[in-house]
């Protein structure tokens, strides 16, 4: 957490509007074919050969969804490209261009654009994105992040929320509750620094958790699977807000019910000390932490086969009718109605 304070620091006037984009976006390639013209133009220019185009956008404000005393900027450019390209993936589609604008107070030097930036390309490169544009202001106070992503697929393989029915299963993505959890141990070492500067925080025992908030993944690799083994949701979502509020949203858009088994969500070991370790519920974690990035959807019965015994995919219960309610099966077989305790921004 020490910073090194004779760092070499390039005021952004020198270079301007135009030369600040300019520069920081010289080394990206466009590599895929739907991108005509990227950045340097009034407006990029895709094609896509007659697929559907699928768009999302959000936005990552400093003070309200990052903490630059412990996230690096690298880190934080790798992970404003994720929490859009998850959007893309959660309706079946491929990730293939992202925009990034930037408003920026004068506390932030080129060289830590560059690092932001470097981030931006790492994950551009990982996951065979385009930048093809984006923009750049002055910010009275701090860091705003706007990313826009952009995708493609057939009109037939597209997954929306809706689509749910009675009796299909809903399935979960790799494990939950890590990223809420690292961020606790990151507000914790950061109050201790805040106590002793020169203490240096020991991570290691935390370092999946603690990956799971700073780095996250999208899960590009599950679009992938479940065309190869031929299964297709019957309705989807990615987990940014907590497992509770997005199984509400499925319900509400499918318009139906379900049944959430608490023995059935899968956790970490990590999160699991973890959670004892802050007198935490683990369950009360995966239900409301957020940020995962995982992937949430249904299926028919009958692709269960197709699933069956899969490292990535987790079972974790079914849809009912609607009047049912959604619930959540505790280990003692308690029947308790699930609500949205999820992240909202807008909360004090």
């Amino acid at each position: 957490m020490l910073e090194d304070k004779n760092q070499e620091r390039t005021s952004l006037e020198k270079l301007g509007e135009f030369g600040l984009i300019d520069h920081l976006t010289k080394n990206f390639e466009l590599k895929q074919p739907s991108s005509i013209i990227g950045v340097g133009d009034d407006a990029a220019v895709m094609d896509y050969n007659g697929k559907k185009t699928v768009l999302s956008t959000d936005m990552l404000v400093e003070g309200v969804h990052f903490d630059l005393s412990y996230m690096p900027l690298k880190h934080l450019g790798y992970k404003s490209v994720m929490v859009n390209l998850s959007d893309i993936y959660a309706m079946n589609a491929i990730a293939t261009q992202v925009t990034v604008s930037l408003a920026i107070s004068n506390r932030f030097p080129l060289e830590a654009l560059e690092e932001f930036y470097a981030g931006v390309a790492l994950a551009c490169k990982l996951y065979n994105v385009d930048l093809v544009g984006g923009d750049t202001t002055s910010s009275a106070r701090g860091m705003i992040i706007s990313v826009t992503a952009i995708g493609a697929a057939n009109e037939s393989d597209i997954v929306y929320r809706k689509g749910g029915k009675p009796n299909d299963l809903l399935v979960v993505t790799g494990d939950i509750g890590g990223a809420y959890l690292g961020l606790q141990v990151l507000e914790r070492e950061k109050e201790v620094f805040k106590v002793n500067p020169n203490s240096q925080p020991d991570l290691e025992p935390y370092s999946y958790i603690v990956e799971r908030q700073l780095k996250p993944e999208a899960r590009k690799d599950i679009v992938e699977l479940l065309k190869k083994l031929e299964v297709k949701p019957t309705s989807m979502i990615d987990i940014s807000d907590g497992l509770s509020s997005e199984v509400i949203h499925l319900c509400k858009h499918s318009d139906v019910g379900c049944n959430v088994f608490e023995e059935k969500i899968p956790l970490d070991p990590t999160v699991i000390s973890a959670s004892e370790e802050f007198k935490m519920d683990s369950t009360m974690i995966a239900l409301s932490g957020g940020e995962d990035y995982e992937l949430l959807f249904t299926i028919d019965q009958a692709d269960f086969p197709k699933i069956k015994g899969n490292p990535n995919l987790t079972v974790i219960g079914h849809m009912t009718e609607k009047n049912e309610g959604i619930h959540l099966i505790t280990r003692g077989e308690a029947k308790i109605p699930i609500t949205a305790q999820g992240w909202n921004s807008f909360n004090e």
